[in-house]
């Protein structure tokens, strides 16, 4: 994390095939306040486990789109032209290619995201 950059993101897959992901050791080993890690790669796409707490900047991906999925906590995403949107735990939302948005949690959130792996998780220049 950066005064420039308040995140945390790694786009390695830090998991192969074949092994276990056990997703509340990584919450419990995370001491970031917005991380963004990549778990693995499933066909074209990417699976990434957000721990997160604050805002995220607007942005959108011109290629790709964004689903993100709540685990535990409340995750709020602004879409431009539309009400915010607010996930509690188990559920998710789809955000177009495209589409102007950003999230926002109150408190640490913890989701998975699912996209192409090509995107660029801050979003398009």
């Amino acid at each position: 994390m950066t005064d420039r950059q308040p995140y945390s993101i790694d786009l390695d897959n830090r998991f192969g095939y074949l092994e276990p992901i056990d997703v509340p050791a990584l919450v419990e080993a995370n001491t970031e306040r917005w991380s963004n890690q990549t778990l693995t790669q499933v066909d074209s796409s990417v699976v990434r486990l957000g721990i997160v707490e604050g805002e995220f900047h607007w942005h959108h991906h011109d290629d790709e789109d964004e689903l993100f999925f709540v685990l535990d906590g409340e995750l709020e995403i602004d879409v431009e032209g539309r009400d915010t949107v607010v996930l509690r735990p188990h559920q998710g939302y789809n955000v177009p290619r495209g589409v102007e948005h950003r999230t926002r949690a109150r408190s640490r959130t913890v989701m998975l995201m699912m996209s192409a792996a090509g995107v660029t998780p801050t979003g398009s220049a």
